[in-house]
Order: structure tokens, then C-alpha cells, then sequence
């Protein structure tokens, strides 16, 4: 990809919101807020901007991405809905959560942005700048994080520019954002599974289900698995920095990624420290997640060693996203 696009930066609001329509419309890049994380939008019908898009975030062919729309009228005409995505879709949309729906005929959303698989991914985002962009352009417009592949995911517009900066046409800086890790996704299947934690606890959606979600498939054991859903891979989510998880001891040159109060031996000689939430609040944790990681990654450590977080509630899709990043590069 040719890197040295004039990257536009607006603040939000109506110029802005008409500046990202008008961008999709010509098959250009935007860098825009959800409630999740900023996420990295093209229309979702144009083949050469998903390529584009691709390219711009190195991000491999195979996996999927998330078509955002903006009212569930929208996402019938693409996806088709039975009584438990239905429910779902009433029960949290607007909001976190993705459902993986079997095409409709005349789905617009490209094959190279399903991956070639029967199923789309829908997400109608609460972020009203999002809804906004989404409702001036009128189609479905894919969304993966606004990062480059692997990276951590941006929670504000300046990450945006620290990855993308010449790489995409627009980025709309509408301020952090509220949630901090990308939306759960759940397979719309026989038997419904969830298929990435995030943003909406399981908990709430299997008590609108009535029944249990299937687990958590095995994380892809290499990069060339195909995976059934976006973020699906087994080393995204990756800082540049090695991740040492669930620490009770801090080692010269570590730099550590606390949680609730400091018993780690050693913390007072560690590199660096950030705490996720002191008062150990997970949705605090989740909102800071990947700022916290994005800046000790620039600290010089040799690793980033990481306190235990509870697996409850938003605790499963923050350790998920830890699992991932410890994964790395290897």
C-alpha cells in the first residue's frame, strides 16, 4: 500500500459527520468512535475500499469483519434473524454486541468482507457520532478496530493517528470512548455459541436467551486458520512488548499492568506501573485496557508483566484480550 494519504482530522460534529459520508461514498477510509473501541470504517459493498481497508490495517484476508448499520430494519436486509437473534437484537441493540447471522439473498455486504462465508457479522453501535456517519451514509459499513493488525485496539483518536496517520483518508475524533474492548460476538446458530467476549457479559445475554451459550471456540492455533468471527485470531490484540500474565512477582525491567490493589512482590522496583482499576472495577479495567497496554509498550521494558483479573462479568473478554496479547508474535 502506498502510506502517505493527507490523513484529515475533524473534530465530531455535522461538518464531520458529512466529511465521513461523503469519504465512504467515494470507497475512502474513516477512523470514527464506537462505544467499543474507534473503529476503521469503509462501505461494506465496495470490494476495492474493503481491499483497501485490508491493506491499511495489514489485516489478513481471511478473517471476517463486522458490518455496522444503523437500525435493525437495516440489518434485516442483510442478515436473516431467528426468534433467539431477534431477541437478542431487541434486548441490546443499540450496543456491544455482534450477532453472526446467515445472509439474506440480497446481502450488499461483499464476499471479501465475510471472508467468503455464508454468515455476516451485524452490529448496530450506541456511540451516537457512530449512528450518525452510519444514518448520513445509508449502507452498511464495515468497522474493525482503527489499528494497524495485531496492534492494540484505540480507544481514542490519537491512537488512530498513531497507526494509521497516512494510511486513511478521515479520522472523526469524538473523544475516548465509554466501553474499551470490542463488542461480543455471538453465533446465531442451531445452537447459540459465543464465539468473542466483549462488551456485553454473557451473563446478560443468556438470561435473554434463556439457556446457555456454547463455550468459547480453541483460539486459532496458527494464522492460517480460518475463523468463524472477527478478532478470532489467536495473536491479535498484540503490543510490541512481551506479556507475562497472571504475576505474583515482578523481575528487573518488567513493567506491570495492575489490578485492584498492589500484591505483587517487587511492584516498587517495576519499570513502570498502571493500574486498570485501583478500586478493582472491571468496567473501569475494560475502558483502560488498551490505553494502559499502547503506553507501557513505549516504556522500554522487556515485559509487561500482568496481575490476575477476575473472570467474571467484563473479566472474561479483558482476560481473553490479555491471553491473546501474551500470545504475541511468536
Amino acid at each position: 500500500m502506498n502510506v502517505g494519504l493527507k490523513t484529515q482530522i475533524l473534530p465530531a460534529g455535522e461538518a464531520a459527520t458529512a466529511a465521513a459520508a461523503h469519504c465512504l461514498a467515494q470507497g475512502g477510509l474513516i477512523g470514527f468512535p464506537t462505544e467499543t473501541v474507534y473503529g476503521l470504517g469503509a462501505d461494506a459493498s465496495n470490494a476495492d475500499a474493503v481491499a483497501r481497508l485490508y491493506q491499511a490495517k495489514g489485516r489478513p484476508a481471511f478473517n471476517p469483519l463486522i458490518a455496522h448499520v444503523g437500525d435493525l430494519a437495516a440489518a434485516r436486509r442483510i442478515g436473516q434473524f431467528n426468534a433467539q437473534a431477534t431477541a437478542l437484537a431487541e434486548a441490546f441493540w443499540p450496543g456491544p454486541l455482534t450477532l453472526v447471522l446467515p445472509k439474506t439473498a440480497g446481502c450488499t455486504v461483499s464476499d471479501l468482507a465475510t471472508a467468503g462465508l455464508d454468515t455476516v457479522a451485524i452490529r448496530i453501535p450506541a456511540h451516537r457520532v457512530a449512528r450518525d456517519i452510519l444514518r448520513a451514509f445509508g449502507g452498511p459499513v464495515v468497522a474493525p478496530s482503527a489499528n494497524l493488525s495485531g496492534h492494540v485496539s484505540p480507544t481514542t483518536a490519537a491512537h488512530v493517528q498513531s497507526d494509521l496517520m497516512g494510511r486513511i483518508d478521515l479520522i472523526v475524533d469524538g473523544g475516548a470512548v465509554a466501553v474499551g474492548v470490542e463488542s461480543t460476538i455471538v453465533g446465531c446458530f442451531e445452537t447459540p455459541m459465543l464465539l468473542r467476549p466483549g462488551g456485553l457479559p454473557r451473563e446478560a445475554i443468556e438470561r435473554v436467551l434463556g439457556r446457555g451459550l456454547a463455550g468459547v471456540p480453541e483460539l486459532a492455533a496458527h494464522e492460517s486458520a480460518a475463523p468463524l468471527a472477527p478478532g478470532m485470531l489467536a495473536s491479535h490484540y498484540a503490543p510490541r512488548t512481551p506479556v507475562r500474565l497472571d504475576a505474583a512477582q515482578i523481575e528487573a525491567g518488567e513493567a506491570l499492568l495492575a489490578f485492584g490493589p498492589l500484591t505483587v512482590a517487587g511492584s516498587e522496583g517495576a519499570k513502570a506501573v498502571m493500574n486498570l482499576s485501583t478500586r478493582g472495577d472491571l468496567n473501569e479495567a475494560a475502558a483502560n485496557l488498551f490505553g494502559y497496554l499502547r503506553m507501557l509498550d513505549t516504556k522500554g521494558a522487556h515485559t509487561i508483566a500482568v496481575m490476575p483479573v477476575p473472570h467474571h462479568g467484563l473479566g472474561e473478554a479483558i482476560n481473553d484480550r490479555l491471553r491473546r496479547a501474551a500470545i504475541g508474535r511468536a
